[in-house]
């Protein structure tokens, strides 16, 4: 899937293969090689590669407030 968002060195996307059946709508945010699952309804923290809190809580913000966007993204893709 395309980048949806770049927010502090970070692309936020979906990964193409994402299971069978496929779990609810998330996000990944990677940067330099780690990676951290935000969940979207509501937005929060699945689980965390190495990212460190402060960088955490600015993701969890942006995708907070463009959580429309990357649904809408989201249930494009997968359709």
């Amino acid at each position: 899937m395309p980048v949806v968002l770049r927010c502090n060195g970070a692309r936020v996307l979906s990964y193409s293969n994402e299971g069978n059946p496929r779990e609810p709508v998330h996000i990944h945010a990677v940067r330099d090689g780690i990676d951290a699952k935000f969940w979207l309804n509501p937005v929060r923290v699945a689980y965390n590669d190495g990212l460190d809190p402060r960088t955490l809580r600015e993701l969890q913000y942006v995708i907070e407030a463009n959580a429309a966007k990357i649904e809408w993204a989201w249930r494009g893709y997968f359709r």
